[in-house]
């Protein structure tokens, strides 16, 4: 099952993921367009999976996440997993 999370995510599916990420607030946006800039092409289905659970969250709450106010823990115990901390640790990279 790793083997298929740790395949790259597909067109499609990285059209849906792209579609599902937009938000209300422009700085998430930002962030998140950026986020796809550097990493769309190496983006793996785990990563993709990842993000869309980050989605799930406010936009309050994932600007908090992003620019280190909140500590995931706090803001979703639920979401306190490896994967969301190394999407996280994407979104966050500087270019």
């Amino acid at each position: 099952m790793s083997i298929i999370l740790d395949e790259l995510i597909d067109e499609r599916g990285l059209s849906k993921l792209r579609w599902r990420c937009r938000r209300g607030l422009l700085e998430n946006d930002l962030f998140i367009e950026r986020f796809f800039n550097r990493f769309e092409a190496t983006l793996t289905r785990r990563q993709a999976q990842a993000l869309a659970d980050l989605m799930e969250l406010t936009d309050n709450d994932l600007l908090d996440l992003h620019l280190g106010r909140q500590s995931l823990g706090l803001v979703s115990a639920e979401l306190d997993r490896s994967d969301i901390h190394e999407v996280l640790s994407m979104l966050r990279e500087n270019p």
